[in-house]
């Protein structure tokens, strides 16, 4: 039996070995770089191990603001989208007529780019834009939604491209549930609320953690869409990443904003783990004392 085991573990090791490579190839390694590149001095005349790019990450209000703005426009986005897609995602699963009603229309932003979404937002929303100029002869006038301080078009134009995808995800999690499981709970009078709160959010957890954790990341990244609709102060990390980088070419200091990116996203989903793992045990703790 000993001596099978490492056969064994040498099949394991070529088997995942094709994907663990990948990873290690294509991200593990970027990443080690992007890390060691962050501590460099972008002064040849200086030393080559440098503290200074961190330093000025933690002490400038530019980047500070900047971090926290970047955090703003990745979690609004996302809450606001999970709040249309849970529902909506419900409602598809319904019957055959809901899912042909909205299956056609939540896919159509899927296939606009998001600089037009942008663009859109901005041509409806702007001040003397369409909808400014159907108010008027109302008598009304819409608040500033462009360029404002909350980023409130950036927010609609990132929700408007994240909920179809946060919608393709879940729904599909929500379809692979057994029709059965289903059935049997309105058999015993479980109505639609019970139904999606005791049932289908919890086995569709998997697709919304991945759906919340996509969008998330995506919007942490974003560079379009605040560059046209967000305000001129304060911006996003990642355009202080183009600036400093093409325009300043300070490289060392775009690797170091890059990685303080990533730990802010991994920070953020071990948040989100924990919070999940206390809601569980909560659950768990209710189903026994009931």
């Amino acid at each position: 039996m000993n001596e099978k085991r490492p056969v064994e573990t040498l099949m394991l090791v070529l088997c995942l070995l094709p994907g663990v490579g990948y990873l290690a190839a294509f991200f593990g390694l970027p990443l080690v770089h992007v890390l060691i590149g962050s501590f460099r001095n972008n002064d040849p005349a200086g030393p080559a191990f440098t503290l200074d790019n961190w330093i000025t990450l933690a002490t400038s209000p530019v980047y500070l603001e900047g971090v926290v703005y970047s955090i703003w426009l990745s979690l609004a986005p996302t809450v606001l989208g999970l709040i249309v897609a849970l529902p909506l995602s419900a409602m598809m699963q319904a019957n055959e007529k809901s899912r042909k009603l909205f299956g056609t229309f939540y896919r159509i932003p899927l296939v606009v780019p998001g600089i037009v979404a942008a663009f859109i937002v901005l041509v409806i929303l702007d001040r003397g834009g369409m909808a400014s100029r159907l108010l008027t002869p109302l008598g009304l006038s819409l608040p500033r939604l462009v360029r404002d301080e909350w980023s409130i078009g950036a927010i609609l134009a990132l929700s408007w491209k994240s909920i179809p995808f946060m919608t393709l995800i879940i729904s599909g999690a929500m379809a692979a549930i057994s029709v059965d499981v289903l059935a049997a709970a309105r058999t015993l009078g479980a109505s639609r609320w019970t139904i999606l709160r005791r049932i289908q959010l919890p086995l569709a957890q998997p697709g919304i953690t991945a759906a919340i954790l996509l969008t998330f990341i995506t919007s942490l990244g974003s560079f379009v869409v605040p560059r046209l609709l967000g305000p001129a102060y304060p911006m996003p990390l990642s355009m202080h990443m183009y600036k400093e980088g093409f325009e300043n070419g300070n490289w060392p200091m775009v690797y170091a904003m890059g990685t303080l990116l990533s730990a802010v996203a991994i920070v953020i989903l071990l948040i989100y783990y924990g919070i999940l793992g206390s809601l569980g045990r909560s659950d768990a703790a209710l189903q026994v004392k009931g």
